[in-house]
């Protein structure tokens, strides 16, 4: 199953709506298809312009990385590898970037969240992966 450009759009409006409506605050989200490639990228107005790249660093390393950026993170500590060893300087593991998963399970792309503190911004992709899984 592949991310449709529909369903990024879907992602990307939940998510603004979250962060409003939680943090009264404007938010960047990126959405990025398993393959890496961006499917959908919004900046609400008023949201930090470093917060851009970052969204799609996130996206892109739960995406390509099939794991949620905390748990990637979490991984690199584990194993003591440091995150030049992947030869992908998109790659991030800062909290704010989750799994997009179809309803059977695979991983179909990555939602990465910026322009909160990090824990807010995994907490809003947590919420919009999920709930459209």
């Amino acid at each position: 199953m592949n991310l449709s450009l529909e369903r990024a759009q879907e992602i990307v409006t939940r998510a603004a709506k979250e962060a409003m409506m939680r943090y009264q605050r404007p938010i960047c989200v990126a959405i990025y298809d398993r393959q890496g490639a961006l499917v959908a990228l919004a900046r609400m107005d008023d949201a930090p312009e470093r917060s851009v790249k970052i969204a799609q660093c996130r996206a892109y390393t739960s995406a390509r990385m099939r794991m949620d950026t905390v748990a990637f993170d979490a991984l690199l500590r584990e194993k003591n590898t440091p995150i030049a060893y992947y030869c992908d300087p998109q790659f991030t593991g800062i909290a704010g970037g989750c799994v997009i998963k179809a309803a059977d399970g695979e991983v179909i792309g990555g939602v990465g969240i910026s322009g909160l503190a990090a824990t807010e911004d995994a907490a809003i992709s947590e919420i919009v992966a999920k709930s459209l899984a």
